[in-house]
Formats: C-alpha cells, sequence, structure tokens
C-alpha cells in the first residue's frame, strides 16, 4: 500500500528531524532556530502557489487552527529536545500515539481491529517501561525522573520533569494536527494544506517576534542544520498530507507507523551525541516496534 510507504519515509524523516533540532541548537537559541526553520520551509513550499488556491473560507479558518496547534507544539518539543537527551525525547515522543489513536477511535469513528488493539497495549507497554524501569543486573528500579539524565552535561544532572510535561504537550498537540489533517484532506488538495499552513505558521512566528521582541542573529544562515530541517520537514510534511488523502489510509495505523523513527532517534542519541544507557532505550523502543508491527498485521 502507497500510503504506508509514504508514512514510514515521514517516520524516518522525522527521527532525523530530532538530530538535526539538537545539532540546530548548539549553534542558536530556541526561537532564533524556529523562526528560520519555519521561514526556510515556506520557501520551500512556494513553488506550489499556483495550486494553493479556490479554498472555500471555512477551511482558512481550520487550517489556521492546525498552524497554531504545531505553532505550540513546535515551541514545547524545541524546548524539551533542548534539555533532554535526544534518544529518551525519541521515546517520550511515541506517547503521541495514545493521543491520536484516541482522535482516530473517538472522533473520526474508526475501529480498532483485535490486532490493533494489541499493538497499541504493547505500545504502552513499551511506554511503561521506560517509565517504571525494570532492573537490569545490579542496577536498582528508576523511576522516569531519576531515568532522565543529561547526558550532554558534565555534572549530568537530572532534566527537570519540566521538559517531559512539555514533550508530553507537545504529542498532544501534534496529535490535534495529525487529526485536522485526516479531515482536510477529505476535500482540499496537499499543496493548498502544505502552503497555506506553513503562511498562517510564519505568520504567527512574525507576530510572536513582535510581541516578544525577539531578535534573530543571521548566524542562522550559516546553521547547515536549520536548512537540512526544513527540507527533511517539507519533504515529510508533503508524503504524509498525500498519504493522509488517500480514502484507503486510517489515522490509527498511520500513528503507529509514524513512531518507526524513534529507533533513528535513538541511534542518532548514541552515535552522534554519545549518549549512554541506549541499551535499555533500544530495549523500550523495540517493545514500542513491536507493537507497531503487531498493529499493521492483516492491514
Amino acid at each position: 500500500m502507497i500510503w504506508i510507504l509514504l508514512v514510514l519515509l515521514y517516520g524516518v524523516l522525522k527521527g532525523l528531524r530530532e538530530i538535526a533540532k539538537k545539532k540546530a541548537l548548539e549553534k542558536n537559541t530556541v526561537m532564533e532556530v524556529l523562526i528560520a526553520y519555519t521561514f526556510l520551509s515556506f520557501v520551500f513550499v512556494l513553488p506550489q502557489v499556483p495550486n494553493a488556491g479556490g479554498l472555500e473560507g471555512r477551511f482558512y479558518f481550520y487550517i489556521a487552527v492546525k498552524a497554531f496547534a504545531v505553532f505550540l507544539a513546535w515551541i514545547c518539543s524545541f524546548q524539551s529536545i533542548k534539555h533532554l537527551p535526544v534518544s529518551l525525547y525519541g521515546i517520550l515522543d511515541l506517547s503521541r500515539v495514545l493521543f491520536a489513536t484516541s482522535f482516530g477511535v473517538f472522533a473520526l469513528g474508526e475501529s480498532l481491529s483485535a490486532m490493533q488493539a494489541i499493538g497499541l497495549a504493547t505500545v504502552c507497554l513499551g511506554l511503561l517501561l521506560l517509565k517504571f524501569r525494570i532492573p537490569l543486573g545490579k542496577r536498582k528500579t528508576d523511576d522516569l525522573s531519576a531515568s532522565i539524565i543529561e547526558e550532554n552535561s558534565a555534572e549530568k544532572k537530572k532534566a527537570p520533569t519540566f521538559f517531559v510535561i512539555l514533550a508530553l504537550i507537545s504529542c498532544l498537540l501534534n496529535a490535534v494536527s495529525g487529526f485536522l489533517d485526516k479531515v482536510l484532506m477529505k476535500d482540499i488538495s496537499s499543496s493548498q494544506l502544505q502552503f497555506w499552513y506553513m503562511l498562517f505558521m510564519v505568520v504567527y512566528y512574525a507576530l510572536y517576534m513582535v510581541a516578544a521582541r525577539t531578535k534573530v542573529s543571521m548566524s542562522v544562515v550559516k546553521n547547515k542544520w536549520i536548512w537540512i530541517l526544513a527540507l527533511m520537514f517539507i519533504i515529510g510534511d508533503k508524503a504524509l498530507f498525500i498519504a493522509n488523502g488517500i480514502p484507503e489510509s486510517r489515522i490509527t495505523v498511520m500513528t503507529l507507523i509514524k513512531q518507526s523513527g524513534c529507533l533513528i532517534t535513538i541511534l542518532g542519541g548514541y552515535l552522534v551525541f554519545k549518549e549512554k544507557d541506549i541499551a535499555y532505550k533500544l530495549f523500550c523502543a523495540s517493545v514500542v516496534i513491536a507493537g507497531i508491527l503487531i498493529g499493521m498485521l492483516r492491514l
């Protein structure tokens, strides 16, 4: 099924984006990266202008709501990923599967098959294993607050719970965005959604800059990770919008497939940032991925 491959592409690019975010934030502040990232992404979608017209008035409102949800989600996610190990953030991000599945079942009326219900339960198990850590060898059981370590810090201090909460808020807001994608793509094209969505994002960040008197250093132009981020974002979102426009696609299944990027994020934490405790995080992620595969059976 083509929509499965498109969502898988989105998941892989999403995992790579989390690594790129962390690298970009090493050279610029959160808001500098966000503003430059959003503007560049909008520039990349400008070629779609000829295909973006012809929308009914109500769709502009729905797209504006989606863009505002993502605007807030990005602020939360960039703040959390700056202060948390990227490998841990990748697993926390898997919690969006719970929010998105709820929207699919209760708002869109999608049904869960027995295998999808088992898969979802397995995903939840993987997340719980991260929170209530199973002792391995001589290690003692830790809760999430004890296992979240600022591994890039010389003092290796515990990361504030505040940033974990921000990561979960981001997951909820992204689930709202995913729900609106599925609803909107029944009536509009991917080019229309992507152009207007990014235009609203630029407007929101412009208003934020004015209200907060935020200044952006020209060093963002030399930050190659921001350019890479924007390019991966546009390609991934385009694939996701097209997948949402295919009638056979289901938000409950798409949400499971998206989480495949978690493995890339965890491996990136080890290979790029030299984060520790990767083995246990991979174990938790493997449980989650197993749940995804179970949920995809008999599609």
